[in-house]
């Protein structure tokens, strides 16, 4: 069988930002050789792409499929988006470095459990990509895990000699092939580290030329401006390139903070998805970052004894109103995406206050049961208190600073449809409908720009020698079809993705080969 495959009278958008032209793309062995009109080639499988754009290979800048992306429901989810590499280990929570477990507890309820990884680090987790899956993971070494390892999950700043254990293992995740670090700043251990900690360990990653990327501390929205202020303090102290994780707010509050940061020469991007819902775990969102530190089996104890119930409701509960990015109502804007115990799954798709309604209990009191039926696994889906329009998403989707991220997480009864819909949905509205983004301009902030943050100078492009991961979409059709009521519809409109020059979905179906594998920064 050839190797080559000639993508034959496509609209090509190469992701240099130039408007596209009708052209062909030759592939031979993994890579682009050539670009033109009216390619003569002979031995070569044809992909008609007339009436199609030819795009490089979207990059999600923000995915939580570490643990799932083995599977073909979410490879599909992915290809049929053109989504062709995820970056995981986001969040500051992850498998690697170490032994895997902090990332399966804690995170369990967002990753998936452990798959091909035996516990020896970011090398061997990427080699456990290899071969096995048909999309592309890059990966970020996770500052949570990695103070974990070193301090478990004590609260409060740590010494120098155990930054300087952290720096080292930092140091071994960049080396073994992680495209720079990520924190998470809401999430334990995350939350106890003090910029001074956060300075040092972004150095590791500057130094190397790699990425600092945060979720940044105090719940984005109105917190914003706080948030950008510790960001302001990393970059300047540690010289690394920054990218804020997910980031919502106010169209003005937004951009006018991502200027401020990109001043004075600092190097700042963001990652956003087009929906009005977060997702993530509800002991994140509910929980004293100190009960969450105690140990999941003691935060379930503890939320099982009715009178640390009653403490909560009396001292804790009343500050989560005053989160930024809930608001009073939050009982109503909170919904229950994935329970993971049997006898609490009829909940899922619910809000909190339906849920203590449909079973006759104070939602608080039903809440805190679900987090102790489920050693704090719970995750929810959480309405924001302003409703944003289409016009005021464009603002921040064609922002110099955007890059698309799902923040997907493909599991649970009820979940976010962003891991369906993310990148079809950025396509079809925001591109093909509304034409706030150009094809040339969705190229560069869905794959060209990714890349360059990422290191990964060989893709993100449609030019000869890039590695020929490549996506084809049909303008007209593209569409996402994920919802809340059914969010694992499958997107449509693109039929036709190569990974690594091999065609891995052809006339909207899965190949068989398994050419995809984790990258190495």
């Amino acid at each position: 069988m050839s190797t080559r495959v000639l993508l034959r009278r496509g609209f090509v958008v190469d992701g240099s930002g130039r408007d596209g032209v009708r052209a062909d793309v030759l592939v031979e062995g993994g890579s682009i050789s050539e670009v033109g009109p009216d390619i003569d080639v002979v031995d070569a499988r044809v992909i008609d792409c007339a009436g199609r754009v030819v795009m490089p290979g979207l990059i999600d800048m923000h995915s939580h499929a570490d643990g799932r992306v083995y599977d073909d429901d979410v490879q599909e989810a992915l290809l049929r988006q053109g989504v062709t590499t995820v970056v995981a280990g986001q969040d500051g929570v992850s498998f690697a470095p170490g032994p895997g477990s902090h990332g399966a507890d804690y995170f369990g309820g967002i990753l998936g459990g452990i798959r091909h990884y035996d516990g020896t680090g970011v090398g061997a987790l990427l080699r456990g990509y290899d071969g096995r899956i048909r999309v592309n993971v890059a990966y970020l070494a996770p500052l949570g895990t990695i103070r974990q390892l070193v301090r478990g999950d004590v609260p409060g700043a740590a010494s120098e000699a155990e930054i300087e254990r952290m720096s080292t293992l930092v140091a071994d995740a960049l080396s073994e092939g992680a495209v720079g670090v990520s924190s998470g700043l809401d999430y334990v251990p995350g939350a106890f580290a003090d910029t001074r900690e956060l300075v040092a360990l972004a150095r590791v990653a500057g130094d190397a030329g790699k990425v600092y990327v945060t979720h940044m501390r105090g719940g984005y929205e109105r917190a914003i401006p706080q948030g950008v202020d510790e960001v302001i303090r990393i970059a300047d102290g540690s010289g690394a390139r920054v990218h804020i994780s997910h980031l919502h707010g106010e169209p003005d509050l937004v951009l006018s903070e991502m200027a401020r940061l990109d001043a004075g020469g600092r190097r700042g991007t963001f990652d956003a998805y087009p929906y009005r819902r977060g997702c993530t775990l509800l002991g994140m969102l509910i929980l004293p970052p100190e009960l969450v530190a105690s140990g999941l089996d003691e935060a379930a104890r503890a939320l099982s004894e009715p009178d640390r119930v009653r403490e909560l409701k009396r001292t804790w509960f009343p500050e989560v109103a005053r989160r930024p990015d809930l608001g009073g109502a939050w009982l109503d804007a909170i919904s229950y995406s994935s329970v993971p115990a049997p006898e609490l799954r009829d909940i899922e798709g619910m809000t909190l206050a339906e849920a203590g309604a449909s079973r006759g209990e104070d939602p608080l009191d039903l809440a805190c049961r679900v987090l102790a039926a489920t050693r704090l696994h719970a995750v929810v889906v959480a309405r924001n208190p302003r409703r944003r329009s289409d016009d005021e998403l464009a603002r921040i989707f064609t922002s110099p600073w955007f890059t698309g991220g799902s923040d997907g997480i493909p599991l649970g009864g009820s979940p976010h449809p962003r891991a369906w819909g993310t990148f079809a949905r950025l396509l079809a509205v925001y591109t093909a409908d509304r034409g706030d983004l150009t094809w040339a301009d969705a190229a560069v902030h869905l794959a060209a720009l990714p890349a360059e943050i990422l290191g990964l100078d060989d893709r993100g492009r449609i030019r000869p020698g890039a590695v020929a991961d490549i996506a084809v979409v049909d303008p007209r059709r593209i569409r996402d079809r994920a919802t809340y009521r059914h969010p694992r519809r499958t997107a449509v409109g693109v039929d036709d993705v190569l990974v690594a020059g091999v065609p891995v979905l052809a006339d909207g179906r899965l190949t068989g080969p398994l050419v995809g594998g984790g990258i190495r920064g």
